[in-house]
């Protein structure tokens, strides 16, 4: 057997070695994975909790504002800031005091004591004998398991709690209406009485997400708020902020209104208009002279005035055809000389200008048919005046 059939046996024999120590050591099983969050689930963090206060006949409603419910009412709050404005701050001091039912988490943020010295909670954190990994040496540590807790009271139940930050406690210098802890880890949970309402604090996040389904955290919810049939409870959270434009138009949308007035008006103002910016002014006529003198003009103008001469022609030998005797037969002589007779030109002026044969478009052309013009005129005038007995 040569070496290279030995390398390749040896080769083969831990391929099967290893294949029969994968097959021995894993084996096949269903495993749940939630799916991800959609529609509002995905955008409301308190959406599990409104479904189950909803689903015990309570009232919810999530909000971006400051809207309080009625002084009986719960409010539960998670990441949100207490010490943002002080008007905020002594609104909803004022309703706690009035009889309402005010809920927070470990999330609630404040830069100062206002909250503690108000609440008279504070939150400590415990230095333990041990480090959390070598207390619970097969186990995680309990900031992320689920741990029991036990009420501090006549009733004396138990919880199995998931979320509670067990590397601090609760502590305070008021008595505690209702508490929820361990010997070990102190008070998780409290309940301090503040006029006529309550406030309550939970030292972690056990509701956040699919929190609430974790063992006995719906339960825990339920005590915490104190609900009740037909309570009004109110979610408040920074954690999603609103748009702006939703801002804008729940503050202000009568400025947004009167905004979108101005900008359609100032559009429809510079927009094409199927008319005239203004009425056209009435053209007032011509007179027939004005007419006359324009026509001319063109002609003159366009075809060089050859027409025009022919017409002023045409129309001084129709007229002394009409009032000179026996106009058409005469010889060229004798007609001007009976033209030159009734219009008081000279003949050969006369003869000159009716076979103009110049430059049309010189002067002299419009001397010539001004001069047929007054010729023809000169002899209507005259025989007008003969009919009327003003014979001259």
């Amino acid at each position: 057997m040569t070496r290279e059939r030995l390398a390749w046996l040896v080769v083969f024999g831990a391929a099967v070695a290893l294949l029969t120590w994968v097959a021995r050591h894993t084996y096949w099983t269903d495993a749940k994975v939630p799916m991800p969050l959609r529609g509002e689930a995905a955008t409301n963090p308190f959406y599990v909790m409104e479904k189950l206060a909803q689903a015990l006949g309570a009232h919810t409603q999530w909000n971006r504002g400051l809207s309080l419910p009625p002084a009986n009412g719960v409010v539960f709050i998670s990441a949100w800031d207490w010490d943002l404005t002080s008007d905020r701050r002594q609104r909803m001091e004022h309703w706690v005091e009035s009889g309402g039912r005010l809920v927070v988490d470990k999330s609630l943020i404040s830069s100062t004591d206002a909250f503690e010295r108000w609440s008279g909670i504070e939150q400590k954190v415990r230095e333990p004998a041990l480090p959390l990994r070598a207390r619970f040496p097969h186990q995680q540590a309990p900031t992320t398991r689920c741990y029991t807790l036990d009420e501090k009271g006549d009733s004396r139940d138990s919880y199995s709690v998931c979320g509670m930050d067990a590397a601090s406690s609760l502590q305070t210098i008021r008595s505690m209406t209702w508490a929820l802890g361990r010997d070990t880890w102190g008070i998780q949970a409290g309940r301090v009485t503040l006029g006529r309402g309550s406030v309550t604090v939970i030292n972690g996040t056990p509701f956040a997400e699919r929190g609430l389904f974790d063992d006995d955290n719906g339960r825990l919810f339920v005590a915490a708020t104190q609900l009740r049939r037909g309570d009004e409870i109110h979610f408040f959270s920074e954690d999603s902020h609103a748009s702006l434009l939703e801002l804008a138009w729940q503050f202000g949308w009568p400025a947004l209104c009167l905004l979108v007035v101005l900008i359609a008006l100032a559009l429809w103002r510079g927009s094409a208009r199927f008319g005239p910016l203004a009425a056209p002014a009435d053209i007032a006529r011509r007179s027939l002279a004005e007419q006359i003198r324009g026509t001319g003009q063109f002609t003159l103008r366009v075809s060089g005035g050859e027409s025009l001469h022919a017409a002023a022609a045409r129309a001084l030998n129709e007229v002394a055809a009409l009032h000179i005797s026996a106009y058409d037969r005469l010889p060229g002589s004798e007609r001007m000389g009976a033209l030159a007779q009734a219009t008081g030109f000279e003949a050969d002026t006369l003869a000159a200008a009716l076979h103009y044969s110049g430059a049309r478009r010189s002067e002299h052309l419009r001397n010539a048919i001004e001069l047929l013009e007054s010729a023809r005129r000169r002899i209507l005038i005259k025989n007008t005046r003969s009919r009327h007995g003003n014979r001259i």
